[in-house]
């Protein structure tokens, strides 16, 4: 039998440092990649507060739908695109409909009773399950074919720092929420090494140059691109937070250092970093799951950039018949809505390393709310927006269905991923099984 070294052994046998192989591995010239298997992503992106309804849901249904004012950005990308109304989150319980709508999103679960209080609803705690988004990624780190360094990434942008039931949608188990990362500094430390503070920051690329000059030898003329296109990537990342911490020098946060500043008016720059932070991250192999969480529930969040002074969630709970906080939604959904089409557009014009089409050819993102509709915080109609084609599902729709519990949405995701679970979160609501129509 042949010997065959391992990845770690093969780049020690090139002279290659083990920083390298974060811009390495997943090339198929070096046999690293698994060209076999197809790299099925899965990208869950949330924003709050609910939606406005007749500016957000089309009219019609299958492949013949205009899109409302808040989705007009997905016209390019309408024919990969799945629009899905009458999808509920029917858990019930302890905590209110922010709580439960966060924290239930991704569980399917109820949350466990606790002292965290909102609202005129009864205090909760944590979920008492785990998240769908975790689930799958457990899945996949148990197979050598499937297993990524990471398994899973959790960025955030502009999440409070304050750990409650309204700040947490992705769960390592019962009572186990995590955190996302909403630093575009400390992702990228924890994606290309460890960065002490911006003073002392060095080029990771700088001390790379004799060892990509190395492997770039061994590699076929498109692993070549590839890898100078990572690198070009990573350069202008580099390059942009350093020039962030420049104009920040002089309003300095103690707790952050010279880094992007983590407030209000920045959100748009920290998404920008954050999606093209994810899209990298898909280059290497680091991971096939993420999340993206904009604010929290009952984010706050005031869009000055769109004209809008006031908070979101104030916003969110004027009535109906308040037509200009109804026109400022719109802009605050449709500005999300760009968000999503930004990131899918990134992963559309990256190309799939090791097969063929691009990232969004073998990723799935899924864009959704805590809240069916602000002001009535109720949890029928859950905003779910699909984009890619990651899972195989038939795009370019619009459905609309009886208001059936979004457990089956959950469960269809995993199903796409491979993962042939036939419950999730609470039992009661997977009796019928996946969500149908969606394939």
């Amino acid at each position: 039998m042949t010997y065959v070294p391992n990845r770690r052994e093969f780049l020690r046998n090139l002279g290659l440092s083990a920083a390298a192989m974060p811009f390495v591995m997943n090339l198929p010239s070096l046999g690293f990649a698994n060209q076999q298997a197809r790299k099925q992503r899965l990208i869950v992106m949330f924003s709050p507060n609910g939606i406005v309804p007749n500016t957000f849901w089309p009219d019609q249904e299958g492949e013949q739908f205009t899109l409302k004012e808040s989705l007009t950005p997905l016209e390019a990308l309408k024919s990969r695109t799945l629009i899905l109304n009458g999808v509920c989150d029917k858990v019930r319980g302890d905590g209110d409909n922010h709580m439960r709508g966060i924290g239930c999103l991704l569980t399917g679960i109820e949350l466990f009773p606790g002292n965290i209080q909102g609202g005129s609803d009864t205090p909760a705690g944590w979920s008492s399950g785990i998240s769908i988004d975790q689930e799958i990624k457990n899945q996949l780190q148990k197979s050598p074919e499937t297993r990524t360094r990471f398994g899973s990434l959790e960025f955030g942008v502009m999440v409070p720092d304050r750990a409650d039931t309204w700040t947490r949608m992705v769960y390592s188990g019962a009572n186990k929420p995590i955190a996302p990362i909403d630093d575009p500094h400390q992702m990228f430390a924890k994606l290309y090494g460890r960065l002490k503070d911006q003073e002392s920051l060095k080029s990771v690329l700088d001390e790379l140059q004799d060892d990509l000059r190395t492997v770039s030898a061994k590699l076929s003329s498109s692993d070549r691109q590839l890898l100078d296109e990572h690198a070009t990537l990573v350069r202008e990342m580099e390059k942009e937070l350093q020039s962030a911490g420049d104009l920040t020098s002089q309003h300095v946060i103690p707790e952050l250092g010279a880094r992007v500043k983590e407030e209000n008016d920045n959100i748009p720059t920290i998404s920008k970093m954050q999606i093209d932070l994810m899209v990298n991250s898909f280059v290497a192999d680091f991971a096939r799951v993420a999340t993206l969480q904009y604010t929290n529930s009952v984010g706050g969040a005031r869009m000055r950039w769109l004209k809008v002074e006031e908070g979101h969630h104030e916003l969110s709970h004027k009535p109906d018949t308040d037509a200009s906080s109804q026109e400022q939604l719109t802009r605050i959904n449709k500005w999300y809505c760009e968000q999503l089409v930004y990131l899918a557009q990134r992963l559309a014009e990256t190309p799939e390393p090791g097969g063929g089409g691009s990232l969004l050819d073998n990723t799935l993102i899924v864009w959704t709310n805590e809240l069916g509709k602000g002001n009535s915080h109720t949890l029928d109609n859950i905003p779910f927006v699909l984009v890619g084609n990651g899972l195989d599902f038939k795009m370019g729709r619009s459905i609309k269905y009886p208001k059936l519990p979004h457990n089956r949405l959950l469960m269809s995701l995993a199903h796409g991923m491979g993962h042939r679970i036939e419950r999730f979160g609470n039992p009661d609501y997977c009796k019928a099984g996946v969500l149908p129509n969606l394939t």
